[in-house]
């Protein structure tokens, strides 16, 4: 459990920690291989949210899943890129999170194991990403901060 003034320091900061949705870049599950490809490749993340039709979190996309089944035993094939669907080829197995049904402790500890949570609403919708770095920043602003707030938290009690 976090300490009252180090929670009330991270709630100050939590509004932040969310990366919207319109502002991330992500895949259909049934688009063509190549099409992700070329995304990832472009946007230069290692790792985007797959969603579905209904704009629902059904997977996770990284360039090293793809290139994974591009290599032959000797070769490297570009055939699969436009055989395969994204949904062939993600990973289905993964964390995500409804940030308002979620406690900042469990937030923190879901990203010591993962760069980034996807968030969804109650309906599953895709709403954004809740990543590490950003925690990092909030951490960074709680202890550079952190003694000037108590001070103003001690005196208001």
């Amino acid at each position: 459990m976090f300490s009252p003034s180090i929670k009330h320091l991270i709630e100050e900061k939590s509004g932040s920690f969310l990366i919207p949705a319109s502002r991330i870049a992500f895949v259909q599950d049934d688009n063509p291989l190549y099409h992700a490809f070329l995304i990832l490749t472009k946007v230069k993340y290692s790792k985007i949210p797959v969603l579905d039709k209904d704009r629902r979190v059904v997977g996770l996309l990284s360039l090293a899943m793809i290139t994974d089944k591009m290599l032959k035993t000797d070769e490297i094939s570009v055939d699969p890129l436009s055989e395969l669907k994204v949904r062939d080829v993600m990973q289905t197995d993964f964390e995500k999170i409804n940030y308002v049904e979620t406690t900042l402790e469990t937030q923190l500890h879901l990203l010591i194991n993962n760069a980034f949570l996807p968030v969804v609403d109650k309906r599953g919708v895709f709403q954004g990403l809740l990543t590490r770095r950003e925690w990092i920043k909030a951490f960074n602003y709680v202890v550079h901060t952190y003694d000037k707030e108590y001070e103003v938290i001690k005196q208001e009690q």
